[in-house]
């Protein structure tokens, strides 16, 4: 996976809603087909004019992939939206429980990202899959990294190329003010930290350590306990 110097970013897929940042439809790309999966950051700023404007996708399901600390501070807001939301966070939520170096940038949190979120992952999945769950929101804190390679994954098992996957993870760069280089940021504890663009090589660094540890993505989740059934279940939902 490459960058691709020079093309123009396809923004008709962002959706403005007030309140929420870098959301915009995960359809069109492979088989996965419009209207039925979300991507964004989270909803802790969202407005009441942001809720209006999100009741008309008819969300049914918001699965945010954050941690327990980001949730205790930044909480989701609803504004009288009815929808089931379900906590699947990427990470471990014990930095004592996983054998190896905690990230500490961008590129050494892409290969723990697909090392640690196989658990999260199959409940996507499994959730995704469920009857009455769709349409579906996905997101983390700014639906940059985690929630990149959550929908990576879930458009690769809907066939999409690698192109596809790429163009569709690099848009967070335009979603999220960051085309022109990093931007400050608070994290959960109130710590400036600097937020800083994707590019092509982090998510293939994600996908490039589950083909070395398991050789496929369907072979990863299967690793982690996902079915065939489930898999096709899944495809059958969200296809076009």
């Amino acid at each position: 996976m490459t960058d691709l110097p020079g093309r123009e970013p396809d923004l008709s897929a962002f959706i403005d809603i007030p309140g929420v940042r870098n959301l915009r439809d995960a359809g069109g790309v492979g088989s996965l087909r419009r209207g039925v999966l979300y991507r964004s950051g989270s909803f802790h700023t969202l407005t009441p004019e942001g809720a209006q404007r999100l009741k008309t996708l008819g969300l049914r399901t918001v699965i945010d992939l954050r941690s327990d600390a980001e949730l205790e501070l930044w909480p989701d807001l609803r504004h009288g939206l009815d929808h089931e939301t379900l906590h699947l966070p990427t990470l471990p939520a014990d930095r004592e429980s996983v054998d190896r170096p905690w990230p500490e940038d961008q590129v050494s949190l892409y290969p723990f990202m697909a090392e640690t979120a196989g658990p999260s992952l199959v409940a996507v999945i499994r959730r995704l899959a469920d009857p009455g769950a769709l349409p579906a929101l996905v997101h983390c804190a700014v639906g940059k990294d985690r929630t990149g390679l959550t929908i990576a994954v879930l458009q690769s098992l809907l066939g999409a190329s690698d192109a596809e996957i790429v163009d569709d993870y690099l848009l967070s760069n335009a979603g999220l003010g960051l085309l022109d280089g990093p931007t400050p940021y608070l994290d959960e504890t109130g710590t400036e930290r600097v937020s800083r663009p994707i590019s092509a090589e982090l998510l293939a660094s994600s996908l490039a350590w589950i083909d070395a540890h398991h050789g496929s993505v369907p072979a990863y989740l299967a690793a982690h306990g996902t079915t065939e059934d489930e898999l096709t279940a899944l495809r059958a939902k969200l296809s076009a």
